[in-house]
């Protein structure tokens, strides 16, 4: 039986308000698929979570598909697979979560640790982002659009971010190549930013700003 929402609000909190408890709780995604990486650490004392990463990845670059994401996450690439693997098998790096083609979240990492996926980098004039962010990978390449799913997902688990963790507002939402210009450039010209902040506008109703 549904309780009526005059009775369920006194009872007991909404559907989405625990999920947002569990989240800010545990650090796990409710829709993600859980492949955990060794690369990871605590943040430092005092440092909390105040910036969402938009990055991008594709293994081998450019083909989409397949596991070698999942491996390379969790130290587990064979390099005698393809000649990039060799270029990159003896990194150890991470993310929170990557979103698949298709829409799907995998996580690596809990939001509640410092997952390895910004490096050297710089946001406002705050130095080692890691130490402060979440890392959301999309899978894709600076030059090829990505998929409806991915935008929904992404927005979908940002809303959730950023009722977790109020310091994430819209203007603390920045690309890979932003915190580390001259280094990196994902997400890249592909990444429709206009789109997705629309989207973060329409789910959360309202600016995302903190007045």
């Amino acid at each position: 039986m549904t309780l009526p929402d005059s009775i369920r609000s006194h009872s007991e909190p909404p559907p989405e308000e625990l999920v947002i408890e569990r989240l800010r709780r545990t650090g796990r995604i409710a829709r993600a698929r859980w492949c955990p990486s060794p690369n990871f650490g605590p943040r430092p004392d005092g440092a909390g979570i105040s910036l969402l990463v938009v990055h991008n990845i594709s293994l081998p670059p450019g083909q989409f598909g397949g596991d070698a994401i999942e491996r390379f996450f969790c130290n587990c690439l064979d390099a005698s697979e393809h000649p990039y693997f060799e270029t990159i098998a003896g990194m150890q790096v991470s993310a929170h979560a990557l979103i698949r083609r298709d829409g799907s979240v995998i996580q690596f990492v809990s939001l509640l640790d410092r997952a390895w996926h910004a490096g050297r980098s710089s946001f406002r004039g705050e130095q080692e982002c890691n130490d402060f962010s979440i890392g959301i990978e999309l899978e894709g390449t600076d030059d090829i659009p990505y998929t409806d799913e991915q935008y929904q997902s992404l927005a979908d688990v940002s809303v959730c971010v950023m009722a977790a963790w109020p310091k994430i507002r819209r203007d603390r939402i920045t690309g890979h190549c932003d915190i580390a210009p001259g280094r990196k450039t994902d997400p890249g010209p592909a990444f429709d930013w206009n789109r997705y902040q629309q989207q973060l506008l329409s789910l959360r109703g309202d600016s995302g700003e903190v007045s």
